[in-house]
């Protein structure tokens, strides 16, 4: 009895190893695209760069002359400036992130190669 439960454990292990570069570049991706979009929705929502945006001539703290207007103005566009950089950088840092998911399966399997070819 232990042996076909052996069996059966060594066949389904294998078929893993085989399913596992098809799973990553396929349904992997897409999950990993999904985590992506949520990493840049929760930016975008922390740094809100378009809210900014939007109020950028609404004065600040019910300033309406024009000292209070000008100021509001220009630190409002200052922090369109700098969270859109944020949101920005943050970008490449998941683009980053992205690439290496992709990437790391080919590194394993050349690295592998390579050593098992170096004996």
């Amino acid at each position: 009895m232990w042996f076909l439960v052996f069996e059966r454990l060594a066949i389904e292990a294998i078929i893993d190893v085989i399913y596992f570069p098809v799973w990553w570049y396929t349904a992997g991706v897409v999950y990993m695209l999904g985590i992506c979009r949520n990493f840049l929705s929760t930016a975008n929502g922390f740094l809100a760069p378009g809210l900014w945006l939007k109020n950028v001539f609404v004065p600040m703290f019910g300033q309406y002359d024009l000292q209070g207007r000008l100021v509001s103005f220009f630190m409002r566009l200052m922090n369109v400036i700098v969270r859109s950089l944020g949101l920005f950088i943050w970008f490449f840092v998941v683009l980053v992130f992205f690439l290496l998911w992709i990437s790391v399966p080919l590194f394993v399997g050349y690295m592998f190669i390579i050593s098992w070819g170096s004996q």
